[in-house]
């Protein structure tokens, strides 16, 4: 391996383990990490099949001290992060009235603060050597908060403004910071199952995904994103 790290929390059967899958495929080790280890056990054994390293770290993106913990293990397992990709989200819906403050809080923390919690991690070592990459994953409610879809929306805003926070401040010091908004449904086996009728080209590739966020990262630093939105051809916005 030529010591290039990249970490993708909320890694699953779907576009995290797209991400995983294409830095791996450009020499990066990366870790992947998750509140699950089973989540990440098929993406694991892709990558190593396929003569790359994935290192499974089980971390909770609610908790800053299971992130702390889950980077400790990242950095002495693999080292310091070059990219960060922050996958992880969490969806409950129902009107306010319907919601419980429990849930609401559960998901700003998976949809929103996880990402702040992150960063902190992986910062400190990206400004030390003047590069790195950060990408924030999010969603059609990142711009509209739909009724009943509050307790995602606000989160998803949440993390549109921590991205934008985030580029203005560290962008100057060599971190490229990008929020991707992912207008439509992803195709994963979940949604395959509950929509076994639905065509394929409906819903987002994963891969396809994964394929714009290494386009992010190999951007020339005269020309960054900061924002973009992907839908499939049909979607309608």
């Amino acid at each position: 391996m030529n010591g290039k790290v990249a970490a993708v929390l909320g890694v699953g059967p779907g576009l995290g383990a797209a991400v995983a899958r294409r830095f791996a495929g450009e020499g990066f080790a990366v870790a992947l990490m998750a509140r699950r280890e089973e989540s990440v056990a098929e993406a694991q054994q892709e990558i190593e099949s396929a003569g790359g390293k994935a290192l499974a770290v089980p971390t909770d993106a609610t908790d800053p001290e299971s992130v702390e913990a889950g980077f400790e293990r990242v950095r002495s397992g693999l080292g310091d992060p070059e990219v960060f990709v922050y996958n992880a989200g969490a969806f409950q819906m129902g009107g306010i009235l319907e919601i419980e403050p429990e849930q609401f809080d559960s998901c700003f923390k998976a949809n929103c603060a996880g990402a702040f919690y992150a960063a902190r991690q992986v910062l400190p070592t990206m400004v030390e050597a003047g590069r790195g990459t950060i990408l924030l994953t999010g969603a059609t409610a990142s711009l509209r908060g739909s009724a009943r879809f509050s307790a995602l929306a606000v989160g998803k805003f949440g993390l549109r403004a921590l991205a934008q926070s985030m580029a203005r401040e560290f962008g100057p010091q060599g971190i490229h910071v990008a929020h991707v908004i992912v207008d439509g449904q992803i195709s994963t086996p979940r949604t395959r199952g509950m929509f076994p009728d639905r065509e394929e080209h409906t819903m987002l590739s994963p891969d396809a995904i994964a394929e714009t966020y290494w386009q992010l990262h190999s951007q020339d630093k005269t020309a960054w994103t900061l924002e973009l939105d992907l839908r499939p051809s049909v979607e309608s916005f």
